[in-house]
């Protein structure tokens, strides 16, 4: 788990891939923004993390991220069974679950809308388009859309 700052309204970025993080973890930094941001590396320890389980078992409401930013292909817990306990969870369900992944399978696409994505976006192989979707994420959700209140 990478902390930077104060976990206050973070963002938790649940991500298995070091550069997929770095490259993500970067742009935000770049574009000025002041979100702190929280790595879950495995399914397992965002579920951990979200329901104040194990190492986290000290977590209030108030560590709770205002965004969770899901890759799909995880170790262990899945990202959809993640998005689909976050999403049956009454104290966790207002949170927005944006997909983040290298997947483009209509399949997949269709059940995360199903089990209450907010949003879906692929991963393009490419760095520099990476960045440009990195920074159309952080327009959209940070300036743009308003988030619920926790």
């Amino acid at each position: 788990m990478v902390i930077t700052n104060s976990i206050a309204n973070s963002i938790l970025i649940v991500e298995d891939n070091e550069d997929d993080f770095y490259i993500t973890e970067r742009t935000f930094s770049k574009a000025g923004l002041m979100n702190s941001l929280v790595r879950a590396k495995s399914g397992d320890e965002a579920l951990d993390f979200l329901f104040c389980r194990e190492a986290y078992e000290n977590n209030t409401a108030a560590d709770l991220p205002g965004i969770i930013l899901l890759d799909l292909k995880l170790p262990g817990v899945s990202g959809r069974e993640v998005l689909s306990e976050i999403k049956a969870a009454p104290r966790l369900k207002k949170i927005p679950v944006v997909v983040l992944t290298g997947s483009e399978d209509p399949e997949d696409i269709d059940k995360c809308y199903q089990a209450g994505a907010n949003g879906y976006i692929s991963k393009p192989v490419n760095v520099e388009n990476f960045i440009q979707a990195i920074v159309r994420l952080q327009d959209y959700w940070f300036q743009v859309n308003v988030l619920p209140k926790r």
